[in-house]
């Protein structure tokens, strides 16, 4: 691919909005110049408002295909630990070649909700037996794979899974295909790297489950093995997602998770931290301080029935976030957006709490830019702005759709977030390549079919 150069009417860069922006972007799909107020002569002009791309930093690609397989009734106590059995069995059945059909219409999915780079948080690393498959890492290349024809950009995040419970207890059957020990976890990521060594839309980091599959010696493990290969690569981790997840961190070591995490291991800016919805006050204040991401994913939480995250203290404290689709019974950055602030509105009955304050009023506005910023740490990625040195990741929205028109700036985001249910994206760029246009993919009905052959076979 040769330079490009695209000419946008109105676009949102990292001071503000401005008008006739012209994007110069590089062979490997770099902005290398992003210039307000310049002709259109030469240019391949974008017929519409212009906005970032979102990072989507949390994400299962399976679990997309069991999207409401688990919505029947009949358990009083129905939880994310009773959700967590229909997902076991789910994945038992899962080949490599249906794991990339999957991921792939999630991406295609993604790419036409708004999300332009995913963390792929991967654990389904062997066989049904729980046997590595002979190339170690090929269920890694599946979703490479999917990535690619997609052609979302992707921090793939191999999972450290040892245990089953905390304090090292044994994992169950339902485990089996995610296991690894540290050394062989180890090999995992060092192949991974070697392979996809200077890919610029394929970024490496590590993600320990939870603490429940590791131990204080196996996570140090494991982040040994990635700092010899990056030691600014990203590491993500669940925690303290479900208050029995909390009791039982308190029962073992008498600490809470966010609490124990901390206290031993240098929690810091490359650090995501996904849910981290049972937090005190102290531990808010604390995480926030580290200037670690908040992995936020607000309609899964909803579903699994979790609970709602701090927000307000949280932010009140400096703290970063950004948002993810996880299980995937919604793929829409607008929607996780709406769902994070409409949480904050059902818990303290009150509109409009999350904000910049006065001086930034405008809600949708600031989700979209503060998802962004922390979206882009979360995943490594030179991602989240339109400026020279990132990738050239965008959206392009439709000004004279419905839910759009008549506004301008700071109200086009704000009605993108808040004004309805149709999507108003026309088209995607992802590092420079446009994936999205007139709404629809440039592979979607291939990639359709795959995956509707897939879901036969699994559902039959």
């Amino acid at each position: 691919m040769s330079t490009q150069s695209f000419h946008a009417p109105r676009a949102l860069l990292p001071g503000g909005w401005a008008s006739d922006v012209r994007l110069e972007v590089s062979a490997a799909g770099d902005l290398t110049a992003v210039t307000p107020g310049a002709p259109a002569e030469g240019a391949t002009r974008l017929a519409g408002p212009v906005v970032p791309g979102m990072p989507n930093l949390h994400s299962h690609a399976f679990q997309r295909a069991m999207a409401g397989l688990a919505e029947v009734a009949g358990n009083s106590e129905d939880s994310f630990w009773t959700w967590r059995e229909v997902m076991y069995g789910f994945v038992g059945k899962l080949r490599p070649e249906q794991v990339e059909a999957i991921a792939a219409q999630l991406y295609v999915e993604m790419l036409k909700g708004g999300f332009t780079a995913v963390g792929e948080f991967h654990y389904l690393h062997h066989d049904p037996e729980g046997r590595p498959y002979a190339e170690l890492g090929v269920m890694s290349e599946r979703i490479v794979a999917a990535a690619r024809t997609a052609g979302i950009g992707l921090t793939h995040l191999p999972v450290l899974y040892g245990f089953g419970g905390f304090g090292g207890q044994a994992a169950g059957a339902g485990q089996r295909r995610f296991l690894n020990d540290p050394a062989r976890y180890a090999r995992l990521i060092q192949d991974f790297a070697k392979a996809h060594a200077g890919d610029p839309q394929v970024r490496l980091g590590i993600a320990p489950h939870s603490l429940r599959a590791v131990t204080a010696e196996s996570l140090t493990a494991g982040l040994a093995a990635l700092d010899a290969i990056d030691p600014a690569a990203p590491v993500h981790i669940h925690i303290a997602e479900q208050t029995k997840e909390v009791e039982d961190c308190l029962a073992w070591s008498g600490e809470r998770p966010v609490e124990w995490l901390m206290n031993r291991f240098p929690v810091g800016p490359r650090w995501c931290l996904v849910h981290a919805t049972h937090m005190t006050a102290e531990e808010t204040r604390r995480l926030a301080a580290t200037q670690a991401v908040a992995g936020i994913c607000p309609t899964t939480e909803a579903n699994l029935g979790d609970g709602f995250f701090n927000a307000p203290d949280y932010l009140a404290a400096g703290g970063h976030w950004g948002i993810g689709s996880d299980s995937h019974i919604s793929v829409s950055a607008i929607e996780d957006l709406r769902w994070f602030e409409y949480g904050q509105r059902l818990l303290h009955r009150r509109r409009n709490r999350l904000s910049g304050g006065a001086s930034d009023p405008n809600v949708g506005a600031w989700l979209w830019r503060q998802a962004l910023a922390g979206g882009a740490q979360a995943l490594g990625r030179p991602i989240g702005a339109l400026a020279p040195g990132r990738r050239a990741d965008w959206l392009v929205l439709d000004g004279e759709h419905p839910l759009l028109a008549g506004r301008r700036d700071e109200a086009w985001l704000n009605a993108l977030v808040f004004a309805g249910n149709a999507n108003p994206i026309r088209a995607v760029t992802v590092g420079g390549r446009t994936v999205v246009e007139d709404g629809r993919h440039v592979a979607e009905a291939a990639v359709a079919e795959a995956y509707k052959r897939t879901l036969k076979e699994l559902l039959s």
